[in-house]
């Protein structure tokens, strides 16, 4: 009889740090104690705390160990598993405990006890490749609720006054777009899961169909049921090899199980799934160019109307949601729509995925509800800044989204709140930021990526972001002028107004936002040719303060322009015209006598 699961992450994250190696290790170790009989390994997915990776928790009682090794196995199967005593060095610091007090629970964390899992509710709990776990969280009970007691109109009108509006950037209302669609009376229509997440920094998605896969085979054939399609189609980048792997058994044991394919639950009603693959072109995240895609060519946006809910995939009606729109779908047909809509705010309902990342302690997944705000995200899920620095900026919605200052760290977060200042919610990337970040790079570094996935179709993105690029190029290498602040901005308007797809019209959010709250900034520069942040190398200066520098001559040495000069035991100099500003120097100078400028 087992007495004891280990929970082991099986994420990206954490397989990349070797977390599948020690499950290995784990179930070997296991069976030569004579434990197999008692102890099961099980490998889920995300837990959240990525930084902290490889994680492991072991059940019942909820020892959470953080940053395991593989040579820690050993005794964690020793200490813990045979003779019962916790590994005290590899517990995470918050779930710490002694004699007098009680271990508080991996939910009473700073990390999670603010939280509110919907989407992310199985991930970390469930073994993802085994269809008979999910089943046991009530998987699939919601598609057999709407199969057997619900007809499509109910399904749609649930979706409406539940509130939930699309995770993938937009925001457009979920039951509204199904209802369009479910108008058209044709005897072809489509569902479409948008898995192409190419945001940097953004890995919500990932993480879903990582740890919870049959929850978007779920809602995909729920979202079927109910405007009337037979096919579904899962569009996921190819740079998702595991999340691809887990939900190509999750449809095949599916199918086996008869929850996909013909008469499911002997109702009468065909859907089944099929996973295509994208070569990660940015670009597909936007809906018709994804569409153009899983038809075997170019993957280039359409002009819009006609909206693919009237004429999408194969110029057949289609519906198309991103995975974590999708993962809210089963609760909220089990729990109902009032259920979710109680959650959030008045304009944005229901709970959110962040992928937190940049320069924050916590770097992770979190999930909650719409209208917490940044303060909360950034300084207590996430645990602040790093290194006693100060925050300067968080950068939401990805390339497409904006930078928002430290003044709007209160505003509760949600898609109208966010819009009015300047940035968006995106699919939930959100990059942390402190004072070391140069905010007009920070513009040019998006920038680059936007001018390097336009897909080139229209003029405005094409040449306009190009155009863009260049005059911050010019900026950070010291050569603008405040005349070029002037263009930019103008021109920013007018890609806004006039490109053919979302990519193109977002492209400008950076620089707008960052010219916007950060303009100081942008004139240091221009005006005097300097760097505040000091991350610029073409406007950094390195200088040698005489009254610290003891001549040692290591600064000289590490040179690779031999543009120090100096006697043994006096002052050295560092010669401007030769220097490359590399910060040799600076790093290997033992007594903090260079400084930059």
């Amino acid at each position: 009889m087992i007495r004891t699961h280990v929970l082991i992450c099986g994420g990206t994250g954490c397989t990349s740090s070797g977390s599948m190696k020690i499950a290995d290790s784990l179930e070997e170790q296991i069976a030569k104690s004579g434990l197999a009989e008692e102890v099961k390994v099980v490998r889920t997915g995300c837990f959240g705390l990525c930084a902290l990776g490889p994680v492991m928790i072991v059940y019942p009682e909820g020892t959470f160990y953080s940053r395991v090794k593989l040579e820690d196995v050993p005794e964690i199967v020793e200490e813990h598993l045979l003779k019962g005593r916790v590994v005290d060095r590899l517990v995470y610091r918050e779930t710490e405990g002694d004699e007098k007090v009680e271990v508080p629970s991996l939910q009473e964390t700073v990390f999670y006890k603010t939280q509110m899992r919907v989407a992310l509710r199985n991930c970390g709990v469930i073994n993802p490749e085994q269809i008979d776990e999910y089943i046991a969280m009530d998987g699939y009970a919601a598609l057999g609720k709407v199969l057997t007691e619900m007809t499509p109109e109910q399904v749609i009108q649930t979706m409406k006054d539940s509130g939930l509006r699309g995770r993938g950037g937009a925001g457009f209302p979920t039951g509204l777009k199904w209802e369009f669609a479910a108008k058209n009376k044709v005897p072809q229509k489509y569902v479409v899961c948008n898995a192409d997440e190419g945001d940097p920094g953004a890995f919500m998605d990932r993480s879903v169909l990582e740890g919870d896969p049959h929850a978007v085979l779920e809602a995909m054939a729920i979202a079927g049921y109910a405007i009337g399609a037979n096919k579904g189609f899962i569009y996921v980048r190819a740079e998702y090899p595991i999340a691809v792997q887990r939900l190509n058994i999750a449809i095949g044991q599916a199918r086996e199980y008869g929850l996909l394919g013909k008469d499911i639950f002997g109702t009468g009603f065909d859907f089944d799934i099929e996973v295509r693959l994208g070569a990660g072109a940015f670009v597909c995240g936007e809906e018709t160019a994804l569409l153009t895609s899983i038809e075997g060519n170019r993957g280039e946006p359409r002009n819009k109307p006609p909206f693919p809910a009237n004429k999408g995939l194969f110029g057949q009606p289609t519906i198309i949601n991103n995975v974590e729109t999708l993962a809210n779908i089963p609760q909220i047909i089990l729990k109902g729509a009032e259920w979710f809509a109680s959650m959030g705010t008045e304009g944005s309902k229901g709970t959110k995925v962040f992928a937190l990342g940049g320069k924050i302690v916590n770097t992770g997944l979190v999930e909650i509800p719409m209208g917490t705000t940044l303060r909360e995200i950034i300084f207590d899920i996430g645990g602040g800044i790093p290194n006693g620095k100060k925050f300067k900026a968080v950068q939401t919605g990805g390339p497409s989204g904006g930078c928002i200052p430290a003044e709007f760290l209160d505003l509760p977060i949600d898609y109208d709140n966010l819009k009015k200042i300047g940035a968006m919610m995106g699919s939930g990337g959100m990059i942390v930021m402190d004072e070391t970040t140069c905010m007009v790079d920070v513009a040019r570094f998006f920038l680059d990526f936007t001018v390097d996935e336009s897909c080139g179709k229209c003029t405005p993105c094409r040449i306009g972001t190009r155009r863009l690029l260049e005059m911050l190029d010019k900026i950070t290498s010291g050569n603008g002028t405040l005349e070029d602040l002037d263009k930019m901005e103008e021109l920013c308007k007018y890609i806004q107004a006039n490109a053919m797809c979302a990519l193109g019209q977002t492209a400008p959010n950076p620089v707008l936002s960052t010219l916007k709250y950060f303009r100081d900034e942008y004139e240091a520069h221009v005006v005097e040719k300097r760097c505040p942040a000091g991350v610029c190398k073409n406007l950094l200066h390195y200088e040698i303060q005489p009254d610290k520098c003891r001549g040692c001559t290591l600064c000289a040495r590490r040179c690779p322009a031999n543009a120090i000069t100096g006697k043994v035991k006096e002052p050295h100099v560092i010669d401007q015209s030769k220097c490359i500003k590399c910060g040799a120097c600076m790093e290997g100078c033992k007594f903090s006598a260079i400084i930059k400028k």
